[in-house]
């Protein structure tokens, strides 16, 4: 077994594009997600694929930043990061 120690290390993006924009956050896309409707066990669709709406996306970093694809949804393949133009309520 190894007993390597894990050492945590803070670092800081400033340099990226892809540092959270305070007038555009994620908070504002999840609220505007839960007026429109799509709230945590909501039966919903992404094209033929029936799921529930289990959660919201938060990660201001990667390929699906929240901001981007702010619902979490359950299907039967797994958990998908949705945007609002992919679901449907079902």
């Amino acid at each position: 077994m190894n007993n390597r120690r894990f050492v945590l290390i803070q670092g800081k993006r400033e340099d990226s594009d892809h540092t959270p924009n305070r007038a555009y956050s994620i908070g504002n896309t999840v609220a505007n997600a839960i007026q429109a409707g799509f709230r945590i066990g909501k039966p919903v669709r992404i094209g033929q694929v029936d799921g529930r709406i289990v959660g919201y996306n938060i990660g201001h970093f990667g390929l699906f930043r929240g901001r981007d694809y702010p619902l979490l949804v359950r299907t039967r393949y797994g958990i998908a990061k949705c945007s609002l133009a992919e679901v449907a309520a079902a």
